[in-house]
């Protein structure tokens, strides 16, 4: 018998009862199943043992006997439907000649090249994919770069004994950053009294020469 292309990425649902196979794209894996080819000797030998539950004895035996007989003779009979089964499945795959793989026509065959797509990949694909990453890494190197024109400790003190950020406050009279004292490191003015504008009664933020609300002079510390 002459040898049977496409044997090599297949796996064979053979039964008693008939011949079934699949077949896989050797690049991606997707596969086709052919379609089920039953066996007349498996046939035969099913329907005796089916005679012998319901009558017992000598139809049971016939039964395994068919079954015996059928794998016995089964070979050639196998070879012929696995041959039936691949002549099928040619029409749901394409060789590459440069490769000899057996690859699916939707995903890893280039129609353009002749070629598995894995010998000549696709131009089209390969700039699609490659303009996605490059955008993708442009974006994460901005961000990247951003994060570290930020600063994000400034807030954060680290002498010794400190364990938690404090909230900055802005001195009323400086304008210098703190970290919650009473007095401000700068200047040494008071930063928990609020001026109390005695017209209005408005304590306003900061240190302002006049009341935000009603204009008149604020006191001075």
């Amino acid at each position: 018998m002459a040898l049977i292309a496409f044997t090599a990425n297949h796996q064979d649902l053979s039964t008693d009862k008939g011949y079934q196979f699949k077949f896989y794209c050797d690049k991606c894996g997707n596969g086709h199943m052919t379609r089920f080819q039953p066996s007349l000797t498996g046939m035969a030998g099913g329907f005796l043992r089916a005679a012998g539950d319901l009558f017992g004895g000598v139809f049971s035996n016939a039964g395994n006997s068919a079954y015996e007989i059928q794998r016995a003779v089964g070979g050639k009979a196998h070879d012929d439907a696995f041959n039936t089964a691949v002549q099928e499945a040619k029409d749901f795959f394409k060789q590459c000649t440069r490769c000899g793989k057996w690859v699916c026509p939707e995903v890893c065959w280039n129609s353009k090249a002749g070629l598995c797509e894995e010998c000549a990949p696709d131009f089209e694909e390969q700039f699609t994919a490659s303009k996605a990453q490059a955008m993708s890494d442009a974006a994460r190197n901005q961000l990247y770069e951003k994060a570290q024109q930020t600063d994000y400790t400034a807030n954060v003190d680290m002498r010794a004994g400190s364990s938690a950020p404090q909230s900055a406050i802005s001195c009323p009279t400086c304008g210098a950053k703190t970290t919650g004292s009473k007095f401000c490191p700068e200047c040494g003015g008071a930063l928990q009294v609020k001026l109390t504008c005695t017209g209005c009664g408005f304590q306003p933020e900061g240190a302002p020469k006049f009341c935000p609300e009603c204009g008149v002079k604020m006191p001075l510390r």
